[in-house]
C-alpha cells in the first residue's frame, strides 16, 4: 500500500485569514485522508493555524477534525487489515478446494498467518501418534537448523498445554513463563531460534487435537484478541487440510483395495458379491467396536440407498411389530422397516428410505444388520452397567470395607481411570420432589444413580446408590472449590433426572486409598451439609462445608466439632505445633482485649513488634479477611471450642 509523506516544507493550499484550506476545517484532512497521508501528516494544519496565529475556535475546531479524521482512517486501516485477513483465508480455503499438495497449502497457511499477524517466525506441529511425540512439521522465518527438526515430547512446551487445553495460548516472554512444562530441548530449540513471545493455537478434528499452529516474535510482544482468532482460523483451515488429504489417502487406499476384491471375485454374481460385503463390513464393525449408525452408514453404501437408525417410538408402530413379530424386514410405503429386538424386547429399528423395490438378498441383508445392531445395543448396555456397578462397589469398598490393601485399591481405581492420590469432594445427593407412590420415588431415585454414574464416569470419579440418594466421589480441580462442584454437580443431575436435586459436597479430601475412613468422615460431612440445606429451604441448591461455617454446626444433626475447628483455625494450630510458636495463644490474648495490640502485648509481656509480626503471620496462615466480623466471630468460636476440646494444653 503506497502512502504519501508529507515533508517538512510541504504546506497545504490555504484560504482564509488563518491560511486555512477552503471549505471548513475538514478540508485539509479530508485532503490527508484522501491522499492516504502518513499519520504525523494530520498535525500539519494545525501546527500551521498556531504557527499563523490563527483564532482559538478555529484552532479548536481543526483539533476536532483532526481527531475525527485519525477515527477514520484507523476504521480505514481496520477494514483494510480484515480484508487483507479475509482475502488471505479465501485464498487459503480455495487452495484447500483444490488440494493436491498437502505441504503447499500447510506452507501457505504459515507463510500468510506470519504475514498477516507480523511475526518474525510462523510454525507448525503435528503429533505423530506412531512415536508418541510431537514434530516440527512446517516452518517460516526460522533460521535454525535445530529448531527446525525439534521433536518434543506429548505435553511438553507451550504446545502441550494447548494441546491438553485445546485453547490459545499466548506468552509475551516464553523463558518467564511457568504455566507449562519446560524442558531443555524445547528450551534449547527457542533459545537458539531467538524466540520471545509465542502465540499457540489448536488445530482440531472433531474433539482431539491434532497439532498447534504457532505465531512468534524474537521480541516481546501483545498478541491481540483479533490475531488470536486469525490465527485460529488458519489453524482450522490448516486441520481440515490435513483431514481431507487423510480422508483422500483412505479413500484411495479404499478404493484400490476395492480393485483387487474385484479382480478376485469378478467371475461371481453380484448377488453374491453384495452378501459378501456386507458380511465383512458388519463383522469388522463389530470387531473394531463400531456403533449402531456406523452400521448404517455401512448398509447405506451396500444397498444404495439412506439406511437409518430410529428410536422404537419414532418408527411406524404397525411395520415396527409386524417385522418384530415375523423376523423378516417390512415394506411401508416406499420405505422399509426392520425390527432391532431381543429377548422380546424392542430396542429400535433400521428404515431403509426411498426403495420401492427391493430383492430378497438386499432384504436379507437389512435383516442382518438389525440383528447385528441389537447386539451391539446390547453390548453397550451390559458394558455401561458393569461400569456403573464397578464403579458403585469400589465406593462401597472406600466407604465400608476399611482393611482394604491400598494398592488393590488404586489398581481398581486405575482401571476405571479414577486417580485415588488426587484430592476429590465427596457428594451426597439426593431427588427434592414429591412422589405420587413408592413405585415413582423408586424409578426417580434409579434415575438419579443412573445420572450419576453418568456423570462420575465423565469426570474421573465414582458414584453409588447409598441412603436414599446417591453418593458421588469426584475430583477436584486446582482452580476449582467444592463449593463450585457441589453446585454444578446439582444443576447437572437436575438436568439430567428433570427434578431438583440437592447436592451437598465435604471439604477436600486426599488420601482415599491409605487412609479409607477419610471418605467415610467425608460422606457424612456432605450429609450433613445436605441436610443444613434441607432446614435452609434451599432444595436444588448445592453448598459444601466451608459455606456454612458454625451455623454448619448448628443445623447439622451430628455437629463435628473437630471438622469446624480444623477448618477455622486449623493452620495456626498446625503451625505451632511445629514450629513450637505461640501464635494461637496470642489470638485468644488479641481477641481477648478487644483486639488492641497494645492490651495484647500488655497481657502478653511482649513488646508491641512482637503482637504485630505474629499477627501478621495469622493473617498469612487464615487469610486477609481473618478480622471482618464474620470470620472474627468464627475464629473466636472455633478458638473457645478448640480450648474446650483439649483443656489441657492451656
Amino acid at each position: 500500500m503506497s502512502r504519501d509523506h508529507v515533508q517538512p516544507a510541504e504546506r497545504p493550499r490555504t484560504g482564509g485569514a488563518a491560511g486555512l484550506p477552503d471549505g471548513g476545517p475538514e478540508a485539509p484532512f479530508l485532503a490527508l485522508l484522501a491522499r492516504d497521508a502518513p499519520v504525523e501528516a494530520y498535525e500539519q494544519p494545525v501546527l500551521l493555524a498556531r504557527a499563523e496565529g490563527g483564532p482559538a475556535d478555529r484552532i479548536a475546531a481543526l483539533e476536532q477534525a483532526k481527531l475525527l479524521a485519525l477515527r477514520v482512517r484507523s476504521e480505514l486501516e481496520g477494514r483494510r487489515r480484515r480484508e487483507a485477513e479475509l482475502s488471505a483465508l479465501f485464498e487459503t480455503a480455495h487452495d484447500l478446494a483444490g488440494l493436491r499438495d498437502l505441504d503447499a497449502v500447510l506452507q501457505a497457511i504459515v507463510q500468510r498467518a506470519r504475514s498477516l499477524l507480523g511475526t518474525d517466525v510462523a510454525y507448525l506441529t503435528l503429533n505423530d501418534p506412531a512415536r508418541g511425540d510431537t514434530y516440527m512439521r512446517v516452518t517460516e522465518g526460522s533460521v535454525s537448523a535445530h529448531f527446525q527438526q525439534l521433536r518434543l515430547g506429548l505435553g511438553e512446551g507451550l504446545g502441550g498445554l494447548v494441546a491438553q487445553t485445546t485453547r490459545p495460548y499466548v506468552t509475551d516472554d516464553y523463558f518467564k513463563d511457568a504455566r507449562f512444562q519446560h524442558t531443555h530441548t524445547i528450551d534449547a530449540g527457542v533459545r537458539d531460534e531467538g524466540l520471545v513471545a509465542i502465540l499457540g493455537v489448536p488445530l482440531m478434528l472433531g474433539p482431539h487435537v491434532i497439532g498447534v499452529l504457532f505465531a512468534s516474535d524474537r521480541r516481546a510482544r501483545h498478541f491481540e484478541r483479533g490475531q488470536i482468532a486469525l490465527l485460529g482460523s488458519f489453524a482450522a483451515l490448516a486441520a481440515a487440510a490435513i483431514d481431507t488429504a487423510n480422508l483422500l489417502t483412505e479413500t484411495r487406499a479404499a478404493l484400490a483395495g476395492l480393485e483387487r476384491a474385484n479382480e478376485i471375485i469378478r467371475d461371481r454374481s453380484a448377488v453374491i458379491e453384495r452378501a459378501s460385503d456386507v458380511h465383512d463390513r458388519l463383522a469388522e464393525l463389530v470387531l473394531r467396536g463400531g456403533g449402531v449408525h456406523d452400521v448404517a452408514a455401512a448398509v447405506s453404501e451396500v444397498l444404495a440407498g439412506t439406511v437409518e437408525f430410529t428410536e422404537a417410538g419414532t418408527a411406524p408402530a404397525t411395520a415396527l411389530e409386524a417385522s418384530r413379530a415375523e423376523g423378516h424386514v417390512v415394506r411401508h410405503g416406499s420405505d422399509w422397516i426392520a425390527a432391532v429386538a431381543a429377548g422380546g424386547e424392542l430396542l429400535g429399528a433400521l428404515v431403509l428410505r426411498g426403495h420401492r423395490d427391493l430383492d430378497p438378498v438386499d432384504q436379507r441383508t437389512l435383516e442382518r444388520a438389525a440383528m447385528v445392531t441389537s447386539l451391539l445395543l446390547l453390548a453397550r448396555r451390559s458394558a455401561a452397567e458393569a461400569e456403573r456397578r464397578v464403579r458403585g462397589e469400589l465406593l462401597d469398598d472406600l466407604l465400608d470395607a476399611r482393611d482394604r490393601d491400598p494398592r488393590l485399591l488404586r489398581e481398581r481405581a486405575a482401571r476405571l481411570r479414577a486417580d485415588l492420590d488426587a484430592t476429590h469432594v465427596v457428594l451426597a445427593a439426593r431427588i427434592d420432589g414429591p412422589a405420587s407412590d413408592a413405585d415413582e420415588e423408586a424409578a426417580a431415585r434409579r434415575r438419579l444413580w443412573s445420572a450419576a454414574s453418568h456423570l462420575a464416569a465423565t469426570r474421573q470419579g465414582l458414584a453409588a446408590a447409598r441412603d436414599g440418594g446417591t453418593v458421588l466421589l469426584l475430583p477436584l480441580a486446582a482452580s476449582d472449590t467444592a463449593t463450585d462442584l457441589a453446585r454444578r454437580t446439582a444443576r447437572d443431575l437436575g438436568t439430567a433426572v428433570q427434578q431438583p436435586v440437592t447436592v451437598g459436597a465435604s471439604a477436600p479430601v486426599t488420601g482415599l486409598a491409605t487412609h479409607p475412613d477419610t471418605v467415610t468422615a467425608a460422606y457424612a460431612e456432605g450429609r450433613r451439609c445436605l441436610d443444613a440445606l434441607h432446614l435452609l429451604g434451599r432444595a436444588g441448591d448445592g453448598a459444601a462445608a466451608e459455606d456454612f461455617g458454625f451455623l454448619g454446626l448448628l443445623l447439622a444433626g451430628e455437629r463435628d466439632i473437630g471438622a469446624f475447628v480444623g477448618r477455622t483455625v486449623g493452620p495456626v494450630v498446625t503451625y505451632d505445633e511445629r514450629r513450637g510458636t505461640e501464635l494461637l495463644r496470642t489470638l485468644e490474648a488479641y481477641f481477648a482485649c478487644g483486639m488492641s495490640p497494645a492490651r495484647t502485648k500488655d497481657a502478653l509481656h511482649v513488646h508491641v513488634n512482637t503482637v504485630a509480626q505474629r499477627l501478621e503471620r495469622v493473617g498469612r496462615l487464615l487469610g486477609e479477611d481473618w478480622q471482618s466480623p464474620s470470620r472474627a466471630l468464627e475464629i473466636q468460636l472455633a478458638l473457645r471450642l478448640h480450648r474446650l476440646a483439649a483443656p489441657e494444653r492451656h
